[in-house]
Order: structure tokens, then C-alpha cells, then sequence
């Protein structure tokens, strides 16, 4: 490896430098002293360990309309992009069989009312004709008492005693009589109770069925999609809108199976949405999807970008579908990391200036990795202890001498 890059130098310095015949060896022979330029001792240093999870912003609620009622649509007055509040009206659909249905169990309450009214009052009547008769038996047993005493005294003959003994039980019949009467109605009575419970409850389902003919929006939100159309058949099951909260969206994003242990709940995490611009949004891991996908041998992580206790809303511009992604801080290694200014870049070589114990200007081939700041981590090419020039390199060239 050390070779290869020793050759990749060669060629490097070969392409960046000029060939100027003899006089260019006289002057690599004897090199001019360089002034002006600042060297910096490579060392490692504690560097955050990231990792960069890709996915797609959707809403935390995304709802699909659809009839509980078959009719008609006869109104739809809202368009694919619109926002809703809750509680508009969205659709309006024919429920005029719904209506007929509601006037039929209205006039059927109009008339069990009308039934139980007749029955009140044949009841007070049998109650009244209960009472008259429970006075003649009362009337009748008291002459029947007398009677019976006059009779053990020979004072009335047993004609007399008889007709009094045939109108008790006369009047005894009359009080059963009205007290079977009085029992028939109250049952019927509550016969037509619980046939006026039935038609009220008609009457509640058929308001509610009424109802279904007006769909109102369940949330604030926008419009995502639009299957109704004025005229065709609105029918249970059969989407018709879709909405979703566009105040509360995340990003989802897949993260490997071998990488999932290091990511908790509740971790920071900064997010990029590309779509908005290279800004970061500092939020949490809000949820860990327990199963992983097998296709993928990944699990997804889902990470609110609102905050409904900070009320922190979602950055504008979102809508779902978005491309996002996710970098969490999973730790700390040893790099090392460079000014980016002291890079030298020709084409695809990406190089710096060493300077070497003998003060020694020397082209070094590199290999950087993620910059951070004004700085970029070197992955190959130094190592601790090397020296490089990190400012004035437009001053020196390989095989310079600095001072």
C-alpha cells in the first residue's frame, strides 16, 4: 500500500509540475529557502462517529374517506391540494331514500304517541270504574253483613237475604271485572312503550344514516387525493378523499440491522430534507419499528419533525413523499483532521504538502472522508507526527526548503 502511493505521488508530481530541462533539475538541486508559510504537526484527535440513514417524510395521519350510505354524489367542493378544517363539509350525497325512511319512522312516533295517549286516558277511566265498583262491593257486603244478622233473627225472610246475597256477588264480579280491564291496558300500555322506544330508535338510526349523506372532514389537514366525482355512485368501502395532517409529519427512515442496537428512543438525531435546502433540524428518534424488513435486512426508524409540547410545528414546505435524511452520533473514534484549505486538488488526486525532518517540501497523496467545519478527516496518505503546510501554499512546491 505504501508503494502504491509512493508511485501515485510520483505521477501526481509529474502532472502538477512543469518540466523545465536542465535548468529545473538546478533548481530542485539547489532549492530556494521558502518564507511565509505556516506547518501544522498531524495529530489524532477524538471525532464524532455518525451514521447517515436514508427515507421518505410521510404524516403521522393519513385518512381515506369513503361512504357509509349508497347514493348519488351530487356535490364535491373541494380540490387536490386544498386545506380542511375539521368538521367542513367535503361531499354531499342524495339521501332522499334516507329521508323518506326518516319521515316514516316519524309519522309511526306520531301515531304510537297518539296510542299511548288513548291508552292514558282509557286507563284513568278503568281506574275511575275500579273505584265504583270497589265501592258497590263495600256497599253490598255491608248490606249483605246486615241481612245475614236480620236473617238469624227471623227479621227478614230468605227471598230478601237472597236478592241481597245475589248483588254481592255481583258487585264482587263488577270489581274483578274492572281490574282485569285495568290489567289489559296497563299491559297494553306497555306494549306501546316499548313500540315507542322502537320507532325513536328508528328515527335515531335513520338521522344518523341522514347524516352519513354530508361527509365532513375528521381533522385539519390538506387534501392529498380525489376519486369523487359529481354523479357517480357513492357506495361503503369505495375511497372517495384522502387527507392528511399537515402540521404533523416524520421522516422514516431504514436503517441497517447491524447499526439498530446503537439507535435509542429519544436519541438526537439532525435531519436533512434536501427539498428544503442543506439546513439541519436538530429532533429526536421518536419511534423503533420492532420488526425488520427481510428484503432489506433493515428496521425503520421513525422521527417526528414536530414538537406539540414545545409547539413546534414541522418546517413549512414539507408534504410527504419528501426525500430525507437522518445522522445520528453514535459514538467517538480517533482521526485524524486537516484544514481544508491546506488540499490540493488536480482532477481526481487530492494531495498536501508535507514537510519532512529535513524541512523539505514534498507532495503526499491523500484520501479524505466527511468534512466537519473548516476541517475534513483524512482516512489514508498521514499519519501522527507529519507536517504539513496549511497556509502560503501557493508559495511552495516539492522540493522547496522552508525556513
Amino acid at each position: 500500500m505504501r508503494k502504491s502511493w509512493v508511485f501515485i505521488s510520483i505521477v501526481f508530481f509529474a502532472i502538477t509540475t512543469p518540466s523545465c530541462g536542465k535548468k529545473e533539475e538546478a533548481v530542485i538541486e539547489k532549492p530556494t529557502p521558502v518564507q511565509g508559510v505556516k506547518i501544522e504537526t498531524i495529530r489524532s484527535s477524538p471525532v464524532t462517529e455518525d451514521y447517515e440513514a436514508v427515507g421518505t417524510i410521510r404524516s403521522k395521519t393519513i385518512t381515506v374517506l369513503s361512504s357509509k350510505t349508497v347514493g348519488n354524489i351530487l356535490a364535491v367542493h373541494v380540490r387536490e391540494g386544498d386545506r380542511v378544517r375539521t368538521g367542513q363539509l367535503l361531499i354531499e350525497i342524495d339521501d332522499r331514500d334516507t329521508r323518506a325512511q326518516l319521515q316514516k319512522a316519524q309519522a309511526g312516533l306520531r301515531e304510537v304517541q297518539d296510542a299511548q295517549e288513548e291508552i292514558a286516558q282509557n286507563i284513568r277511566a278503568a281506574e275511575s270504574a275500579g273505584e265504583a265498583a270497589e265501592a258497590g262491593r263495600s256497599l253490598a257486603l255491608s248490606t249483605f253483613n246486615r241481612y245475614k244478622a236480620l236473617l238469624e233473627q227471623k227479621s227478614v225472610s230468605p227471598q230478601e237475604f237472597d236478592e241481597v246475597q245475589a248483588k254481592l256477588k255481583v258487585a264482587e264480579a263488577e270489581v274483578d271485572r274492572a281490574g282485569r280491564v285495568l290489567q289489559a291496558l296497563k299491559a297494553k300500555k306497555n306494549q306501546v312503550l316499548a313500540k315507542t322506544d322502537q320507532v325513536k330508535a328508528d328515527i335515531t338510526s335513520a338521522q344518523v344514516y341522514v347524516g352519513y349523506s354530508r361527509i365532513l372532514s375528521p381533522m385539519d389537514g390538506i387534501v392529498t387525493s380525489k376519486q369523487a366525482e359529481v354523479g357517480l355512485l357513492a357506495a361503503p368501502g369505495v375511497p372517495l378523499l384522502t387527507l392528511e395532517d399537515n402540521f404533523h409529519y416524520r421522516l422514516e427512515v431504514s436503517v441497517e440491522d447491524s447499526m439498530i442496537r446503537r439507535i435509542r428512543p429519544a436519541m438526537p438525531v439532525w435531519v436533512v430534507i434536501d427539498a428544503l435546502g442543506p439546513q439541519e433540524f436538530s429532533r429526536r428518534v421518536t419511534e423503533i419499528v420492532p420488526a425488520s424488513d427481510p428484503g432489506s435486512r433493515s428496521s425503520t426508524v421513525k422521527i417526528d419533525l414536530f414538537d406539540d409540547k414545545g409547539k413546534i410545528g414541522s418546517p413549512p414546505g414539507l408534504r410527504s413523499g419528501l426525500y430525507g435524511r437522518a445522522r445520528f452520533s453514535i459514538g467517538q473514534r480517533e482521526a485524524i483532521q486537516i484544514p481544508q484549505k491546506a488540499v490540493l486538488q488536480k482532477g481526481q488526486l487530492v494531495g498536501v504538502l508535507t514537510v519532512d525532518p529535513s524541512n523539505t517540501v514534498q507532495m503526499r497523496l491523500i484520501k479524505t472522508g466527511k468534512p466537519s467545519g473548516d476541517r475534513v478527516e483524512v482516512l489514508a496518505g498521514l499519519k501522527d507526527g507529519d507536517r504539513i503546510i496549511v497556509e502560503g501554499l501557493e508559495k511552495a512546491k516539492e522540493g522547496d526548503r522552508v525556513q
